[in-house]
């Protein structure tokens, strides 16, 4: 059982901003217009508040993640995506980070248990919103572009779902 005393200020700055970046990277996999990130956005942010599991670990940043967004500052902190043509890449290559800090620092349950989270949240931000159509006719619940950075996601984590 790990807790924020085992992780640097950066480390856990990286863990907490996870949950935004998961969903991030749906927003960027088919980007809407500003009602459909909205949705997106809300779902992440639900979902980064009730972690799937209790795991000490996922309820301390979920619930830094919440104390954030309630004095309306931005749990995704310093991170910025430097060029738009990469933005998937520095997406994923920070999850890739994250998931590197839990492997190494967490226990196996609270890693996988974090994994699963961040694919949980990438899923709501996913499933928030209908993508194309027009006037929600025709319009999809899941697009083929968020379906692959969906994998892609899981990939960064480890994970094959």
């Amino acid at each position: 059982m790990t807790s924020k005393a085992d992780y640097t200020e950066d480390e856990w700055a990286r863990l907490r901003r996870a949950p935004m970046i998961a969903g991030m990277a749906i927003s960027i996999a088919d980007p809407g217009g500003p009602i459909e990130i909205t949705k997106e956005t809300m779902a992440t942010l639900k979902a980064a508040s009730s972690p799937p599991s209790g795991e000490e670990l996922l309820t301390a940043l979920s619930q830094d993640i919440m104390a954030m967004a309630q004095k309306k500052e931005n749990p995704v902190g310093d991170f910025k995506v430097e060029h738009s043509s990469l933005a998937a890449n520095q997406i994923l290559d920070e999850l890739k980070g994250s998931n590197e800090i839990v492997t190494a620092k967490a226990t196996p349950e609270e890693a996988q248990a974090f994994r699963v989270w961040m694919t949980t949240v990438a899923q709501a931000a996913a499933d928030a919103a209908k993508e194309g159509g027009f006037m929600g006719f025709h319009a999809e619940r899941v697009s083929d572009g968020e379906r692959t950075m969906m994998t892609k996601v899981a990939e960064a984590l480890g994970s094959t779902s």
